[in-house]
């Protein structure tokens, strides 16, 4: 094995008071770090005296392999996710990328979690997760879009709150208005639903909305859809999904 390190670090949503101590000892021990500019941008302070190299979108595949070749050849590298990366993030990426080098060419790697989008976004909406919940990606650039109808299906006929990442792009607009009317099938149009964008940042947007109405606010890449199940309830403003106790 390689005397190198790769850390693969969650820097939650975005807020340097959001990060982990663990992480921050991650970055703090790395000479090299690895990321998405925009990430990276958001964890400027703790990269002073480093090599940093950024990248822009779609260019995952690159970094991780970039990261994975550092670190082999004896560094210390720190490859950065947002919100967690084993959520949506770098993690499985970069093993299996690794699962076809060489045992005795492989760094040593730990994953270092995040505070994931889905529990931030929660966290601004009051407690809409207290029951199980199904998270589901609307990108189709790595999933078809049929293979997420049926996810979209099976979550909502069984009841699940449900998480939507990526729900809409400039280039996607049809699939959230598409799952929107899946869910539909199986749930009242005053069903509640949040939708946070920029979660805990200084720009940061909340809004409480209903199935119905949903579509009539800004959503995009930088939204998470929160869709609450049958018991889901609107109260002082917070979205609430009971777990069941007896009140």
């Amino acid at each position: 094995m390689s005397s190198g390190k790769l850390f693969i670090i969650g820097i939650g949503p975005g807020g340097l008071e959001h990060l982990t101590y663990k992480a921050k000892g991650a970055i703090d021990s790395a000479g090299v770090v690895i990321g998405y500019k925009t990430y990276l941008e958001l964890i400027k302070p703790l990269l002073m005296g480093k090599e940093v190299i950024s990248s822009g979108m779609r260019q995952e595949r690159d970094r991780c392999a970039r990261a994975i070749g550092l670190a082999a050849s004896g560094k210390i590298v720190a490859l950065i996710s947002g919100g967690d990366p084993g959520i949506y993030g770098m993690a499985g990426l970069v093993f299996e990328l690794a699962s076809s080098t060489p045992p005795d060419r492989l760094p040593f790697f730990e994953v270092i979690p995040g505070i994931a989008a889905l529990n931030a976004c929660a966290s601004r909406l009051g407690a809409p997760l207290m029951h199980d919940f199904a998270s589901i990606s609307l990108s189709d650039l790595l999933t078809p879009w049929e293979v997420i109808e049926k996810r979209l299906e099976a979550a909502s006929a069984a009841d699940f709150v449900i998480v939507l990442y990526n729900p809409k792009s400039k280039a996607r607009a049809q699939q959230i208005v598409e799952a929107r009317n899946i869910v539909l099938k199986y749930r009242d149009g005053n069903t509640p639903v949040g939708i946070v964008r920029h979660a805990t940042r200084a720009d940061e947007t909340i809004t409480i909305t209903t199935l119905s109405k949903m579509l009539s606010n800004d959503i995009d890449m930088q939204s998470i859809v929160i869709i609450g199940n049958s018991k889901t309830f609107v109260w002082q403003g917070l979205l609430v999904t009971p777990r069941g106790y007896a009140i």
